[in-house]
């Protein structure tokens, strides 16, 4: 029996001809469907299907299939707990032509074996580990998104073979082999897509694609931002320590940390543009092996909040002031400790080191708590 072929328009999908297939999916069978790199073929997560799969692709049966999502927010279903990293790509990646290559720790193991159960954990997370993808096309979209279950898509042919890129090609390598093609026409960039392993010493590409190695470096750069009044005592302070903690977290030297994907600055509310750190937060840095001798204070700005994934504020007032410069930094601006951090300008050198030790524990425990 041959496979049925339905045309469909991505411009304007067919709702019935998608709940059609989506029930053929749900049910065990197995659908062709375009993204904008290759066709797939849709199975659902299930030992019959999956064996169907691997005969029909002449795959061995211990190689790990990709998960496929219809919304990006669909992730946390099977990754809860999401780096700033792997959320700073995601933003700048999906929908879009990437595999991303999650690993889970601790209890998120625990978590997702009891809402999937063990068979269909197993099949997605080999090494407690998962690919998913988030494909950037109407039609693949609306099927993953109406499919009651976890779906898998690898591409449209056999092992080795050429993958398929319109509904004429899925005929040619696997007509007869698979219940259903959603015929969407011509896929937009033909060629698959990028797989990239997340981790915290940066992003690591397993499969070349679409996406380059510079652009991956590109959307996953992380930006910290720490915030005080002048921009002389207390932020250059934590963006010393952030440094100093980062590098030790990511076991390089300070002076390599951005080459590892991050960046840490620090500004204030006032412009003081061009001063100094003070020479009591110099030598209360000093004191615990942090060099800011050479740091000049700048402005907060704009730009600054824009280029920023994460903000520190030394106190609720500066965090108010910016979320009043820009409702960007609603978001992403927090406190960098539980209270705020008292100023200490003009103060003696004993109240620079207790200030001192303050952003040094707050900063410790906020890098300690990132899933980087």
């Amino acid at each position: 029996m041959g496979s049925m072929v339905i045309q469909i328009d991505p411009g304007n999908v067919d709702s019935g001809a998608i709940v059609k297939a989506a029930a053929v999916v749900d049910g065990g069978g197995l659908v062709g469907f375009p993204t904008e790199t290759v066709y797939g073929i849709a199975a659902r997560v299930n030992a019959d299907s999956l064996r169907r799969l691997d005969l029909i692709k002449g795959r061995d049966s211990s190689k790990p299939y990709t998960l496929h999502i219809g919304r990006v927010e669909d992730v946390g279903k099977y990754v809860p707990s999401i780096g700033l990293r792997a959320a700073k790509v995601m933003k700048n990646a999906w929908p879009g032509p990437l595999t991303i290559i999650f690993e889970l720790k601790g209890g998120d193991i625990e978590l997702q074996q009891r809402i999937l159960g063990g068979d269909v954990y197993q099949r997605l997370y080999p090494g407690n580990s998962i690919g998913v993808r988030c494909p950037d096309n109407a039609v693949a979209a609306a099927l993953l998104q109406a499919a009651k279950y976890p779906v898998v898509a690898p591409s449209a042919n056999m092992a080795g073979d050429p993958p398929a890129l319109d509904a004429n090609e899925v005929l040619d390598r696997v007509g007869g082999k698979i219940d259903l093609i959603l015929d969407g026409g011509y896929c937009k960039y033909g060629k698959s897509s990028t797989v990239a392993r997340i981790n915290k010493q940066g992003v690591e590409i397993v499969r070349g694609g679409i996406y380059s190695e510079a652009d991956l470096k590109r959307f996953s750069q992380i930006n910290f931002l720490c915030v005080c009044t002048g921009n002389t005592c207390r932020s250059p302070m934590a963006e010393g320590f952030i440094k100093k903690y980062l590098a030790e977290k990511l076991d390089c030297e300070v002076d390599r940390f951005g080459d590892m994907g991050y960046k840490v600055a620090s500004a204030g509310i006032l412009n003081m543009e061009g001063a100094p750190a003070s020479n009591e937060s110099v030598v209360a840095c000093a004191a615990k092996g942090v060099n800011i001798g050479s740091y000049t204070s700048q402005p907060l700005s704009c730009r600054l909040i824009a280029e920023s994934d994460c903000i520190f504020a030394m106190e609720r007032m500066h965090q108010a002031r910016a979320v009043a410069l820009s409702a960007e930094a609603a978001d992403k601006c927090v406190l960098l400790a539980d209270n705020d951090i008292p100023d200490p300008i003009g103060q003696r050198q004993s109240v620079y080191d207790k200030c001192a030790d303050m952003i040094e524990d707050a900063v410790k425990k906020r890098i300690g708590d990132l899933i980087l």
